[in-house]
This record gives C-alpha cells, structure tokens and sequence, in this order.
C-alpha cells in the first residue's frame, strides 16, 4: 500500500502529521472500518463480523499509529475525506490481506 501524507487538526490546538507506515496504517485503519460497516448496513455481513472488523481498525490504530486519540480520530477524518465510497471498496479489496500482514493485532 502506498504510503501517504496526514495532517490532522484536532479540535485541541495540537497538530500532527502522519507520514509513512503510520499515514498507510491509518488508510488501512479507515478502509476496513468503512467497509466494515457498509457491509453490514446492506446485510451482507453480520453484526458480529461488523464488530470484528472494527475491533481489528481500533487494534491498528492503538498498535501502529501515535499521537492522542483525537488526533487519530481527526487523521480518519481526513482519509475518509479523500476517499469516495468506490475507491475505499477497491482498496479493501486490493489491500486488505496486506493492511493485516504490514499491520499486525496481535
């Protein structure tokens, strides 16, 4: 997965930007939690795997990716911002084995 460049603005004054493995951990972190929950709005998974997968986007982030939980949350922000529903399902499909070897939860 390309790695890619972050700047997240909290609401806090602090800032941070996110490059390399930790900008392509939080795109890997965004595209599972995106599908995760597209899926299961349209039944295609349960509620269960749903859960699943958001466990394992909470597990990357807290694992992979520093800074506070706001600027976490506001680095997703900015990833789900540049990605419209079509290529976030293409990433999923393409990298999804990938985010979980390059980004082990356990």
């Amino acid at each position: 997965m390309a790695a890619l460049s972050l700047w997240a603005a909290p609401l806090s004054a602090q800032q941070k930007t996110y490059e390399g493995e930790e900008a392509a951990a939080l795109r890997c972190a965004n595209t599972m939690a995106f599908t995760a929950v597209a899926l299961e709005s349209t039944g295609r998974i349960g509620a269960l795997e749903k859960d699943v997968m958001l466990d394992i986007t909470v597990r990357i982030l807290v694992e992979h990716v520093s800074g506070t939980w706001a600027q976490k949350k506001a680095a997703l922000r900015v990833v789900r911002d540049r990605r419209d529903v079509l290529e976030t399902f293409d990433d999923f499909e393409r990298f999804a084995n990938q985010c979980l070897r390059q980004f082990p939860i356990n």
